[in-house]
């Protein structure tokens, strides 16, 4: 039986390239990981939080991962691939999910950076499986509908959640 009066264990898991992209898209400014770390830190305890990037040789990238390390993220880092025909690839879905779904087994919510829809099958597996609930933080406008549908609740990123 579970004691429901115990603080609540959570799991972050972040998609960096995608909150990225979408807080620059929408608002021209860069995500606030502090902030968001402070305020989930009141939830309850965080005893998974991963940060899934892409490397590169770049000293921007080095700042930035440093601090998110500082703030208590283990970054995880895939290599930058650059196509032939200029395209890049870098992409994370499948190792978040994997890390996602092992994490569900031992915590009571899965909090998970990204606007990105494949990730819906990620929290209706955690939920069914688990009974793990989740949250999904996103850029409202940029955020698939079938993953605000699939989490228990959505917060959208704003500009208390902003640099």
């Amino acid at each position: 039986m579970v004691d429901k009066s115990a603080i609540s264990k959570i799991a972050i898991f972040v998609d960096v390239q995608n909150i990225y992209y979408t807080c620059r898209d929408a608002f021209g400014a860069q995500f606030n990981y502090r902030a968001f770390w402070q305020h989930i830190s009141q939830q309850g305890q965080v005893v998974v939080a991963n940060a899934y990037a892409i490397q590169r040789s770049d000293d921007q990238q080095h700042k930035f991962q440093t601090a998110l390390k500082h703030i208590g993220f283990n970054v995880k880092l895939k290599p930058f691939i650059q196509r032939q025909d200029g395209s890049a690839k870098g992409d994370w879905d499948v190792g978040i999910t994997l890390d996602a779904i092992e994490a569900a087994a031992d915590v009571d919510k899965i909090i998970l950076l990204s606007g990105d829809g494949d990730f819906d099958l990620l929290l209706q597996r955690a939920r069914a499986k688990y009974q793990c609930q989740s949250q999904v933080y996103g850029v409202e406008r940029l955020t698939a509908q079938s993953l605000i549908d699939a989490a228990d609740s959505f917060t959208p990123i704003d500009r208390s959640l902003l640099l």
